[in-house]
């Protein structure tokens, strides 16, 4: 038991929290240490015990999910928090605020007893349970170190005015693309192309929350849309993002297909498309996430294309696996810390 990672259920749900107690006792690393009904209750115990991670509903009496991170923040705790989230759409934004203030995952609240003891609901459950308890709670703004240096690819950057960004991230992403997306200017001499893990529903709130923020315009892609600089195209939550061209221009191409790497959109497939598109070069940013989409399809188009990769830092990152990757992979020319990232863009590719 003394093993075993600690787990604080919140939900003011009883059968919802004995759900949750029964999948999470399914896997030998974890235990259900404490269950709360509401925020108040959740807080109180976060004061006295420590936790590997938190499974944190949002609509509670007395104080939601969205006061327990800002009372989180404001007291200091450092909690791994995967918020549990119904689909309904008018909890998408919501959803989406939690992960700005430092939730790391979250994970749609079953439509029913039979999809909850479903195994594809029970894989996806512990996949993100195992990977906040390894996430980081609050990165901290740290410089590359020595070891980083020695991964990078040492490449001249001459931005030439053809090039396109393409960004993968997973989870931790929300909150990264917050940090990164409105520092870019409405002039970027390229256009942006995003694939953020995401279930669909939550794209479209995610586009809307940092375009009211940014110069740019940011969208969620849809079939057969334009691709143009002054815009940031985030590829919409279920579906593969093709990038194809046609007539001297590029599109966004929405397609179904299987998932790949677990996922859909799937990184890989983006890059691999890019590999065959028109721009003469593309600069490619793996931040925040578990896994390793985006190493392949950048492999890929290094064989095809000029490329300049740009990665998160481990420290900044929520969690430290797709950035790993790319590392690892010796394609690297940049490492940053998140709030470094959209200034080596802009150094990629120029303003026009």
């Amino acid at each position: 038991m003394d093993n075993k990672k600690k787990i604080l259920v919140v939900d003011d749900s009883a059968l919802m929290r004995r759900i949750v107690c029964d999948i999470i006792n399914l896997d030998e690393q974890f235990c259900v240490q404490d269950m709360a009904a509401n925020g108040l209750e959740a807080i109180s115990l976060m004061q006295k015990n420590t936790y590997d991670a938190v499974i944190l509903d949002i609509i509670m009496p007395k104080l939601d999910g969205i006061g327990v991170l800002k009372e989180i923040n404001r007291l200091g705790l450092q909690e791994h928090v995967v918020m549990f989230s119904s689909e309904a759409r008018k909890d998408a934004e919501i959803t989406l605020q939690a992960l700005e203030l430092g939730a790391m995952d979250f994970i749609h609240k079953p439509d029913s007893i039979l999809e909850a003891k479903g195994d594809t609901f029970v894989r996806r459950f512990l996949a993100i349970l195992s990977s906040a308890v390894q996430s980081r709670p609050q990165p901290k703004k740290v410089t590359v170190g020595e070891s980083s240096r020695k991964q990078i690819k040492k490449q001249k950057v001459i931005p030439d005015g053809n090039a396109v960004v393409a960004i993968a991230c997973s989870t931790g992403g929300p909150k990264a693309l917050a940090e990164v997306i409105p520092k870019l200017p409405q002039n970027l001499n390229a256009p942006v192309l995003i694939v953020q893990h995401m279930p669909e529903g939550f794209t479209k709130s995610l586009a809307q929350r940092l375009d009211e923020r940014s110069p740019l315009h940011v969208m969620e892609a849809e079939n057969n849309m334009e691709i143009q600089k002054g815009c940031a195209y985030i590829a919409r939550g279920g579906k593969h993002m093709e990038i194809v061209r046609r007539d001297g221009k590029h599109y966004l191409i929405l397609k179904d297909g299987p998932a790949r790497e677990g996922v859909r959109p799937c990184a890989n497939f983006m890059y691999e498309s890019l590999a065959e598109s028109g721009y003469a070069r593309v600069v490619c940013v793996v931040m925040t996430g578990m896994g390793a989409d985006g190493t392949a399809g950048i492999r890929n188009l290094h064989q095809k294309k000029p490329i300049y990769v740009i990665a998160q830092q481990k420290e900044s990152c929520a969690v430290y696996g797709m950035p790993r990757s790319i590392v690892a992979s010796g394609l690297t020319n940049q490492i940053e810390p998140v709030e470094n990232v959209a200034d080596a863009i802009i150094k990629s590719v120029g303003v026009k």
